[in-house]
């Protein structure tokens, strides 16, 4: 994505952060300014686990999110946290569950089917709004982002190791089959 004529007219700020060197008590400072001082209204943190490892223990870092993300949400700042999870197939897993300060929670998964590894998608909780829960599959390419139809016909998708069970061809296969 382009990014640079947002950044030259001031629409959007990006900020590389080494949390060796920024303690979170800053990060939290420097949030606060951007809100305050900037007027910052939407709040991309890439990723919580560096955030993580940078905090002596998981309660404090579960203090530190609940503060800050309630500050947030009191100012009418919309913030989207993303969380890497360890683990790409199979059993994968976060060190830490924020679950209960999200109002909503998309999952993506890899998977492995027809020999190539595949995305999937699905909403996990939507506080505010009913959502559908199916999984889909997801992919992104140079011509933006695309979300199948629901993975009906598989079943353990998001274990990462589905079974396939019908015949309609998965968004990598009908890519394949377009470049030939």
């Amino acid at each position: 994505m382009d990014l640079d004529s947002y950044c030259e007219s001031g629409q959007m700020s990006l900020s590389q952060i080494d949390p060796a060197e920024l303690s979170p008590g800053d990060f939290a400072h420097r949030v606060r300014r951007a809100v305050e001082d900037d007027g910052v209204t939407f709040l991309v943190i890439d990723s919580l686990n560096a955030f993580l490892q940078a905090m002596p223990g998981e309660k404090f870092l579960m203090l530190q999110m609940h503060e800050m993300l309630s500050y947030l949400n009191q100012q009418g700042v919309n913030t989207l946290l993303i969380l890497g999870q360890h683990g790409m197939i199979g059993d994968v897993r976060s060190e830490v569950d924020l679950s209960y300060l999200s109002d909503a929670i998309l999952l993506f998964r890899y998977f492995e089917a027809e020999g190539r590894l595949h995305k999937a998608v699905s909403v996990i909780k939507s506080r505010v709004t009913p959502h559908e829960s199916s999984i889909r599959q997801f992919g992104i390419g140079a011509n933006g982002i695309t979300v199948g139809e629901p993975l009906k016909v598989f079943e353990g998708v998001l274990t990462g190791a589905p079974a396939y069970r019908g015949a309609t061809p998965l968004l990598a296969t009908q890519a394949a089959a377009a470049l030939a």
